[in-house]
Formats: C-alpha cells, sequence, structure tokens
C-alpha cells in the first residue's frame, strides 16, 4: 500500500533538505538527455480564473517515476485558501507500484521552484546586487525572496503588487529583515533593482524593455502558459543571455514564447539551463550583462523533490 505523506511532515522534512542542490542536479540531469518529460498536461478554466498543470516523467535508471497535478485559481485569497494546489504521486519506476502519495496542496510545487529561482541566481544575477525587486505578493514572491536570502547579502528589496494593500501587507511581513520600498509601478522598480524576479499571472507585459537598466538579471517565474506574460518581448532581444529551463516547453508557453512568437528574437538565441550551468562560457561574464532565465517548470523537478521527501521520510 502506497505511503500518505501529509503537507505538515513534507514541510518538517523539507526544512532540513539542501533543496537547491536537488533542483541543480535535476536541471542537469534533463539537459544531458538522462531524463523522459512528456509535454506539459494542461487544464484552463475561465470562471473563475485558474489552471491545473500535469507534469509527470522520470530519470533514467533511476528507482522511481512522479505524476505531479498542480493548480493556480487566483480567486482563492477571496475564500480565505492559497491560490496553488495539488499532490504529487510517487511510483516505482521497475513494477509500477505506488510508493507514495504526497498531500502537499501545491506546497513542493511552490518550494521546487523557489529553490529554482535561487539556483538561476547563483549563475545569471550580478556579482553585486544593489537592490531585489519582487513583482507580485503571493505565495511565491514570498517564498523567492525566502530562498535568495541564503545566496545574496543584499538587504533592499522593492515590492510591487497589483493589489495596493497586499504589497503593504507583505512588506510590512519583511520589514524587520530588509529595508523595503513599495513601487508604485513596476518601471519604479526597475530603476532601483538589479535583480528580479516576476512572480504573477499577467496576460500583459509588466515590465517593458526600456525599463530595465543595464546589468539586471531577471528570473521570469510566473509566465507558465502560453498566455501569461510579464515581460515585453523586445525585452529578450535587448538580453545578452536568454536561458530557459526547458527549451522544448519554451515553445508553446512562457516569455520565451511570446518573444518568439513576435519576431523579437529567434529560437536559437536561447540556452537551456542544465547546459549553462554545466558551461561557464554560457553564464554571466560581467556585472554588464543583461540576462533573462524563463522558469515554466519542469517534471524533473518535481521528480527530484519528491524522491527526497519519500526517501527522507522512510529515515
Amino acid at each position: 500500500m502506497a505511503t500518505v505523506i501529509h503537507r505538515k511532515e513534507i514541510a518538517s522534512i523539507v526544512e532540513n533538505m539542501d533543496v537547491v542542490a536537488a533542483m541543480e542536479d535535476g536541471f542537469i540531469q534533463y539537459s544531458n538527455g538522462n531524463t523522459v518529460v512528456p509535454p506539459v498536461g494542461e487544464l484552463l478554466f475561465e470562471d473563475p480564473k485558474g489552471d491545473a498543470h500535469i507534469k509527470y516523467g522520470y530519470i533514467k535508471k533511476d528507482a522511481y517515476y512522479v505524476i505531479k497535478i498542480a493548480s493556480g485559481f487566483y480567486e482563492n485569497t477571496k475564500l480565505g485558501i492559497p491560490s496553488s494546489q495539488g499532490l504529487m504521486l510517487l511510483f516505482d519506476q521497475n513494477t509500477g507500484v505506488p510508493k507514495a502519495v504526497l498531500l502537499d496542496e501545491g506546497y513542493l510545487t511552490d518550494i521546487r521552484t523557489a529553490a529554482a529561482g535561487a539556483l538561476v541566481a547563483k549563475y545569471f544575477a550580478p556579482k553585486r546586487i544593489t537592490g531585489i525587486g519582487i513583482i507580485g505578493t503571493g505565495i511565491q514572491a514570498r517564498l523567492q525572496l525566502k530562498y535568495l536570502h541564503a545566496h545574496t547579502s543584499c538587504d533592499i528589496v522593492w515590492i510591487w503588487g497589483r493589489n495596493a494593500k497586499h504589497a503593504a501587507k507583505f512588506a510590512k511581513e519583511i520589514n524587520g529583515n530588509y529595508k523595503v520600498h513599495v513601487a508604485k509601478t513596476p518601471a519604479e522598480l526597475a530603476k532601483h533593482c538589479n535583480l528580479i524576479v516576476t512572480t504573477t499571472p499577467s496576460e500583459i507585459a509588466l515590465i517593458n524593455t526600456d525599463d530595465i537598466q543595464k546589468g539586471t538579471h531577471i528570473t521570469a517565474v510566473g509566465s507558465d502558459t502560453r498566455d501569461k506574460q510579464e515581460l515585453e518581448g523586445t525585452l529578450l532581444k535587448k538580453a545578452d543571455i536568454v536561458v530557459a529551463d526547458s527549451i522544448p516547453q519554451s515553445k508553446s508557453r512562457g516569455e520565451i514564447y511570446r518573444a518568439v512568437q513576435c519576431g523579437a528574437i529567434p529560437e536559437n538565441k536561447v540556452v537551456e539551463l542544465g547546459t549553462a550551468i554545466q558551461d561557464v562560457n554560457l553564464q554571466r561574464k560581467d556585472d554588464d550583462q543583461i540576462t533573462i532565465v524563463d522558469l515554466t517548470g519542469v517534471a524533473v523537478q518535481d521528480i527530484m523533490i519528491a524522491k527526497a521527501v519519500y526517501l527522507n521520510h522512510l529515515k
């Protein structure tokens, strides 16, 4: 019988894991062709607005395969529940026997995404970070900042959100640990920050090409469908380095998809994260370069974190 692991235990286990290292290993395995990751299954909802993603796959010659269902229903906050929901299923790769049901309520998806953001900053953020900009005020905004904290000493944070009350609340929550500013516009935020993380489900560009200063790094997290977009397409043309967590996925979703569709960049401008991690020549070379990493979320991340939680549960 499959083991059922609930969110409370999952959260306790994750606190003692190096999730960033697990994500690094996973992306390398993916880009080196050591995984089987089919195209994303997707459901899009209009009323209320939301989406559900089914991501699944396995690492070759590993012990397990994973199926993950994660959703984002953006009106949930009005009901007093998180926008992120979901679960992960872990199976024996040799027999198909179910080994674990991880009732994480979308928590592991949020954590692995934030850890990927920290990993990206490790390789592509400028050495001297003058300000951290967070676009969005939800769970992912908070987690991105939390995981970045271990990788930079910068304590200047700018926040922008569509809802001024939510932005003010977020700022108040973190004020003791950072010097916090609430921007009136994304453009104002961009003027003060050279490390920016975008975390919204926006379907119109929030950051325009002329907003970005020389040397800025952007980790784009929110755009994980074909309709979402947080960055103006020509901004990717302006960038010196454009990275996708998955080149195949970037052909149908995310900032890179939108930029290619509007003719701003050719597909061959894009490098894959796992490849760039292994080749210093594909990483940031100086603090004047503009770098953009588009994280649409890859099943290998779910494989790595689900397996790690299960194995730690068995200890």
